[in-house]
């Protein structure tokens, strides 16, 4: 096997390895609200996460795969001996993917976009040089982390406190979930589509103008609302029932929606977090193809697909232990709160993945999942298992680092 064959065949199979990391681990917080609020069960989420993680992140997972292949390392540095980012970036992939399994195994909700970020940067500043390393870029990113559980918390807040409002604190709950769900559905339906057409559509070969990008996702989200409202205006009120039966019927109604921002969410952290575990391996595609490092270079088809598979794997063998500690042990979980989650860390995972920012889907949801529980009050929230989230935060960025640069160096002797 000559030195071309070896370095593409040991991508694939370090990516695949890292695909199956992120599906064990980050799947697994994207599903967790849903199965935390019992809107759906462990084996619908498996569906549906098959189905929408694989869509989102072939059809686009393009734009982020760029920054984590080309943006953080300067190409220029390794110029002249392509073999040492070669090494870097297997040692990265496979440094990232160990200390998945680890996390996967023990229930913790780590970050793999923290994890391989650390591993690239890590490998680049200890064994290719400070200089190697794009810290603006870095800074931007890590800027990220900050910024999108902020958002994505007050995203959450603002959306759950206005189902308290409109429809929760109502005298007829009931009522105001069939005038107001298949709003919100529109508005999940909305948040998939666009992103669909935007940056996903033109992987595959299709240019569709501005107007009709808008146009269209209108149309789908009108389609879904109006399918939602034909569903939800079937539930008949009992005229004898308690006001607390209506609240119970109405969060059977959230469960309905929670299907629909499940499929966003999914479709949202497939086409964020593929990036984390096919960047690499584009890149080494890109340099064992050549012998010569590009900044930018085509995505195989197949390196996405390899992605989707692996984290659809990933989430089917070994996702449940992160499920759980997300879903279920933060805060209480009720379809309605779960939607105002799940919907806050879609939207903004989708607007992320569209400017080419690989945030961390972990902190994303974590961070909703905060805000719904600021609007019942501190006393809702566990601060027990935040605080140990946020700890394994914390280490795992040094301990990619630590992986990756004593992996790099192996490598680099044997390879």
């Amino acid at each position: 096997m000559d030195s071309m064959t070896l370095y593409i065949a040991l991508a694939g199979i370090f990516g695949l390895y890292m695909a199956w990391g992120i599906g064990a681990n980050d799947v697994a917080n994207a599903m967790a609200t849903s199965t935390g609020a019992k809107a759906i069960s462990m084996k619908q989420a498996f569906l549906i996460a098959a189905i929408f993680e694989f869509a989102g992140a072939v059809l686009a997972g393009g734009e982020v795969t760029a920054t984590i292949r080309s943006g953080i390392v300067d190409a220029s540095v390794v110029a002249h001996d392509p073999r040492l980012l070669i090494c870097g970036m297997l040692s990265a992939l496979l440094a990232g993917a160990i200390w998945l399994t680890v996390a996967s195994r023990n229930g913790w909700p780590v970050s793999t976009t923290h994890t391989l970020v650390g591993a690239i940067v890590g490998f680049s500043a200890v064994g290719l040089g400070l200089d190697a390393v794009h810290w603006g870029k870095v800074g931007s990113i890590a800027m990220s982390w900050v910024i999108s559980p902020m958002v994505a918390g007050a995203l959450a807040y603002l959306l759950f406190r206005t189902v308290q409002y409109l429809i929760l604190d109502d005298e007829n709950p009931l009522r105001q979930a069939k005038r107001w769900v298949p709003v919100y559905m529109f508005f999940a339906a909305f948040n998939i589509t666009l992103i669909t057409m935007l940056k996903g559509l033109k992987h595959v070969g299709l240019d569709i103008s501005l107007p009709l990008t808008y146009a269209g996702a209108v149309v789908i989200g009108l389609l879904v609302s109006l399918g939602g409202w034909a569903v939800i205006r079937r539930i008949k009120p009992d005229p004898t029932a308690d006001r607390a039966s209506n609240y119970a019927t109405v969060e059977r109604v959230f469960g309905m929606l929670m299907i629909v921002t499940a499929c966003s969410m999914a479709f949202a952290h497939g086409s964020n977090d593929v990036s984390n575990a096919v960047g690499p391996v584009a890149a080494v595609i890109s340099v064992a193809s050549t012998g010569e490092v590009m900044q930018s270079a085509g995505i195989p088809p197949w390196v996405l697909l390899l992605g989707g598979a692996g984290i659809v794997v990933g989430l089917a063998t070994y996702g449940r232990k992160v499920m759980q500690t997300v879903g279920e042990g933060i805060t209480a979980l009720t379809p309605s709160r779960g939607f105002a989650a799940e919907m806050a860390a879609a939207a903004t995972t989708v607007i992320a993945s569209g400017t080419g920012m690989p945030i961390s889907t972990t902190h994303t949801l974590v961070g909703a999942v905060l805000g719904v529980g600021f609007a019942r009050g501190i006393a809702a929230i566990n601060l027990g298992v935040v605080r140990n989230i946020f700890v394994s935060w914390i280490i795992t960025l040094p301990i990619g680092a630590t992986l990756s640069i004593i992996i790099f160096f192996i490598f680099r002797e044997i390879l």
